[in-house]
């Protein structure tokens, strides 16, 4: 069983930066594609990036492209979320992923203001 715990998020005005953390525990880590995906008020969960098992291939939304960068540390087992030039939009619960088991962690509320 994968369990995945984010930590990070909080309060910014637009244009500041926050690094979201995902945390995982179980054995399949380092096998593991990971993702990140939000959902904002009123909104379906939406893809937001990913990253393969070595850190070497990796995926945005359109949305997100050049503003975030995410990373993984396979000895930490911990895959980040580095969100710069955040703007209101970005305002939602941001999860992780383990897309090898299905696993969700509970999320993370990240909110910029105007």
């Amino acid at each position: 069983q994968v369990q995945l715990v984010e930590s990070g998020g909080g309060l910014v005005q637009a244009g500041g930066s926050l690094r979201l953390s995902c945390a995982a525990s179980g054995s399949t880590f380092s096998i593991s594609n990971i993702g990140w995906h939000r959902q904002g008020l009123g909104k379906q969960r939406e893809f937001v990036a990913s990253i393969g098992t070595t850190g070497d291939t990796t995926n945005y939304a359109d949305s997100v492209k050049g503003r975030f960068t995410i990373s993984r540390d396979n000895a930490k087992r911990t895959v980040y979320l580095q969100m710069n030039t955040l703007k209101p939009e970005d305002t939602a619960v941001y999860y992780c992923r383990d897309y090898y088991s299905g696993s969700w962690g509970q999320g993370t509320q990240v909110t910029v203001s105007s």
